[in-house]
């Protein structure tokens, strides 16, 4: 501070007032010059400074696309153009953005990327930037919310894929909007799809469903997702991602959409008071009229009723509605592998899912199906390995099958085959001595 001082004093001593007072003017002058020369070198990159935006700037187009491991989308703004027949998103461009959105992309849009049995049901579609108005079409649809284009091709009709690789997905893509989206199905039989699950398609747009493969129209937006966004993992949402939601979101959002009360499972309290009676915690039996079916249902159910427990048999069907309510009823759901234990969505917090793991199948596929999703459900999980006496396979196969001896080798042979013995052909009766042990660990998990 001092030397400042110093410095300040014989500059001023330097100079008589009145040559003070001149360079002062020199300098003002000085640093207008300077203040000018800046402003007009970078004049052109002032266009990236949100305050000196104009209106047009605000709109000009951008095309941001992305591969990931299970999805692939496009995000575009802009003077955006969809026509069904070709399939192709036209997107309007001036001849200087033309050169940087100068590539068509091609996207199929189901959120399962990896699996091209999937995608040989889904239309390809086109995003194309176009900077001649004579090659792009004109609009006679004209809409003045985003859409959201995507297919209901690959596996959907299966519970399991409608909710990881359509359902999950379009909330985690829509859910920004708050319901100002409009949905471009395509692919399939999306009527029937779209009346399956409308509480939850109503809760995400406010708008009626566009079947885009059956429309002449040419429809335009100011902005459009081709494709979904979706999480690496089965049945789960990456809270990382932006927007940040979460699968504790998702549930409200079921909870909202399906009127759903019970938001926490039964907590079992010990009582020494043996005149107090409490609700009984309530298991949920997933029943399997085709494969992987239980053959000792009533035996089960007859077990859990001795443990404590109130027991439902039920099998999931079209009306998810019911479904819902009558899942979200339980504190304890137990199934086989399949696509019943995805309703595993309308479980209360703290429930518990009890997975029975057909014999021959490795864990490691059916705990990526359910276990590790039901961590981002805040859901206990339990499983049961089934042994080969519990199998219907034992029926079918002589002793020292490979089939009974050797699944690794009926593995090797391919996913189509493995499949068709141990899924298709596999039902369970259940040693019901050996699994009430597994029922009393979920009592266990009730009272913590």
């Amino acid at each position: 501070m001092g030397e400042k001082v110093m410095y300040d004093t014989i500059f001023a001593r330097s100079f008589s007032r009145s040559d003070q007072r001149k360079l002062g003017y020199a300098a003002f002058l000085g640093c207008l010059l300077i203040a000018l020369s800046f402003c007009l070198v970078f004049k052109p990159y002032s266009t990236f400074l949100p305050l000196r935006l104009n209106v047009s700037e605000q709109k000009r187009t951008k095309i941001v696309c992305s591969s990931e491991k299970r999805t692939e989308l496009c995000e575009i703004n802009g003077d955006i153009r969809i026509e069904a027949n070709s399939a192709t998103v036209f997107v309007s461009v001036s001849p200087q953005e033309s050169i940087i959105n100068n590539s068509s992309r091609i996207i199929r849009p189901y959120a399962r990327k990896e699996d091209e049995y999937a995608l040989s049901t889904v239309r390809k579609w086109s995003v194309k930037p176009v900077s001649d108005s004579n090659l792009i079409p004109k609009c006679n649809q004209n809409h003045s919310v985003p859409a959201i284009l995507f297919s209901l091709g690959g596996y959907s009709g299966n519970n399991f894929h409608d909710f990881t690789d359509i359902i999950i997905p379009l909330f985690s893509t829509a859910r920004v909007f708050d319901g100002q989206v409009k949905f471009l199905v395509a692919d399939k039989n999306p009527r029937w799809w779209v009346n399956k699950f409308q509480n939850l398609v109503q809760k995400l747009s406010n708008y009626e469903v566009v079947y885009i493969d059956n429309e002449t129209d040419i429809h335009c937006f100011n902005n459009v997702i081709v494709g979904l966004k979706r999480s690496p993992q089965e049945l789960s949402i990456d809270p990382s991602k932006s927007p940040a939601y979460s699968m504790t979101d998702f549930r409200q959002l079921l909870r909202n959409a399906y009127s759903l009360s019970k938001t926490t499972a039964i907590k079992l309290e010990d009582s020494g008071d043996k005149n107090k009676k409490s609700r009984p915690p309530r298991l949920l039996i997933v029943a399997r009229n085709r494969t992987r079916s239980f053959t000792n249902t009533d035996e089960i159910a007859a077990m859990g009723r001795n443990l404590g427990y109130e027991v439902v048999v039920a099998e999931a069907d079209s009306n998810v509605a019911r479904f819902a309510q009558v899942v979200n009823s339980c504190d304890v759901m137990m199934g086989v592998h399949g696509a019943g234990l995805t309703n595993m969505v309308f479980l209360p917090e703290n429930a518990i899912l009890i997975q029975i793991i057909p014999f021959g199948v490795a864990e490691w596929i059916v705990r990526d199906a359910f276990k590790y999703p039901s961590e981002g459900m805040n859901i206990n999980y339990l499983d049961y390995k089934i042994e080969a006496e519990e199998s219907s396979l034992i029926q079918q196969y002589p002793a020292g099958h490979e089939v009974l001896s050797n699944p690794i080798s009926i593995l090797k042979k391919g996913w189509v085959p493995f499949k068709e013995v141990y899924l298709d052909k596999q039902n369970v009766k259940l040693d019901v001595n050996r699994f009430r042990l597994t029922l009393v660990k979920a009592l266990e998990l009730l009272h913590q």
